[in-house]
């Protein structure tokens, strides 16, 4: 069975203060306000033509609702449920407009603990790409991918990739021989990912990242976050990952939440691409130039949601070592 999966789409997070949070999405880094309600803040960026790519929900704690892939073919809709219910895992149906701007779509628990969304159908909104007049912030282009902590690697990468059909861009393993899978990044769409599995305590959303029009871009947010009064919002950066090649800024909002501004990747325009791989103790992998992750950015990252009771899902420690050895 293939599926049409065609990219990240959309990410919901949870924040404690909606107009704190549109402060610092909108008014300082520049996302587009597509459309609110008492509850909820849609955001999107300037390249992206559906109606969100982030949304912001009232909650009484920080953390993620969901992470959505979009599907070319709206009957894969019925096949995913088919073949998440035949492995056990739960499954829901969101009725058309139950998230703004969307068509029916599915949501499961998927078995890494991941709370997934799929859906076909999403109401579009004018094309801002060369609206230059609108640009504002770090020129926030569209969301790109989700960066994901579980405890078992392997058993996650070979669903996402044996069943779902993504593809393996560059992976990480571990020093022993034989070596243990550490990390991977997948991909749909031809550039490095649409989703990293990382190991570590999990499951938990570590980052979602947002491409930016251009390096500089990455340098005015932080300027830009500075005269904001948000400089403690840095976290890490800018740097360059050698994995994936990219110029990177990551960031918290002010509930902690933590994004990735990303820019200047590689395409990937073959299925037959071999991946890149890394040694866990190379210190380029993560970092080509750039100051080490401190601690909390392997320490720290977002529960998810059960998707039946809407509360935060426990998690589990993996039974590899969570960070290289050069970083305590």
């Amino acid at each position: 069975m293939t599926f049409s999966i065609t990219r990240a789409g959309h990410i919901e997070f949870r924040v404690t203060d909606l107009e704190r949070a549109r402060h610092f999405y909108v008014e300082v880094l520049g996302f587009l306000e597509n459309g609110r309600d008492d509850q909820h803040l849609y955001l999107g960026g300037l390249e992206e033509r559906e109606h969100h790519g982030l949304t912001l929900r009232l909650a009484d704690s920080p953390g993620v609702s969901h992470l959505a892939f979009r599907v070319a073919d709206p009957g894969d809709l019925e096949r995913l449920a088919r073949l998440y219910a035949e492995n056990g895992r739960p499954t829901r149906w969101l009725a058309p407009g139950e998230e703004a701007g969307q068509g029916r779509a599915l949501r499961v628990q998927d078995a890494t603990g991941l709370p997934l969304e799929f859906y076909h159908e999403m109401e579009r909104r004018d094309w801002r790409l060369q609206r230059f007049d609108q640009y504002r912030g770090a020129n926030v282009m569209r969301l790109d991918h989700f960066n994901v902590q579980v405890p078992q690697v392997q058993a996650a990468y070979d669903w996402f990739t044996q069943t779902l059909g993504f593809y393996c861009s560059e992976l990480t393993v571990t020093e022993e021989e034989p070596p243990s899978l550490w990390a991977a990044w997948l991909h749909r769409k031809q550039n490095v990912h649409d989703i990293a599995l990382m190991n570590g305590v999990g499951p938990r959303l570590h980052h979602a990242g947002f491409w930016l029009a251009n390096q500089e871009s990455v340098l005015r947010a932080c300027d830009v976050l500075a005269a904001s009064g948000y400089a403690d919002s840095i976290e890490r950066g800018p740097g360059r990952h050698g994995i994936s090649n990219a110029l990177f800024v990551y960031l918290r909002d002010p509930d902690g939440n933590r994004i990735e501004l990303y820019t200047n990747d590689y395409i990937i325009p073959d299925p037959d691409w071999e991946p890149i791989r890394w040694r866990i103790n190379d210190p380029r992998r993560a970092t080509f130039w750039g100051h080490k992750p401190p601690s909390s950015w392997f320490d720290e990252a977002a529960l998810v949601e059960s998707i039946e009771t809407g509360k935060l899902l426990p998690t589990s420690p993996p039974p590899l070592r969570d960070r290289p050895e050069f970083v305590t």
